[in-house]
């Protein structure tokens, strides 16, 4: 059975996005991910193909070691998706401290 894999199912793992906090800045090979990690390296292993089929990582291959990069564009397409949520939020926030303002001063 192929099951297709979901970005936000992919993200909602704590431990995936610790893997995607540690690659947004350098690209790793799956034994230095591992390594900060105290998992078996197959589990981590199976969090580096998860998000390799939602297309959040890129593999690259040099020599033996293959190592893994944040897929930009794709972290792009899940933030714009995010962003109009955040924004109602940060609304509903702000309106919230007007009124908390306002009742204080009164």
């Amino acid at each position: 059975m192929n099951l297709r894999r979901d970005v936000f199912q992919a993200i909602a793992d704590p431990t995936r996005r610790a893997i995607l906090l540690l690659v947004a800045t350098q690209s790793m090979t799956a034994g230095a991910i591992a390594a900060n990690f105290e998992t078996a390296r197959p589990t981590v292993s199976k969090h580096l193909q998860i998000l390799t089929e939602c297309e959040l990582l890129e593999q690259e291959q040099n020599g033996r070691e293959i190592s893994y990069q944040i897929n930009a564009k794709k972290m792009k397409e899940v933030a714009d998706f995010i962003e109009p949520f955040r924004q109602m939020w940060d609304d509903r926030f702000n309106k919230l401290e007007t009124i908390m303002k306002k009742y204080k001063n009164k």
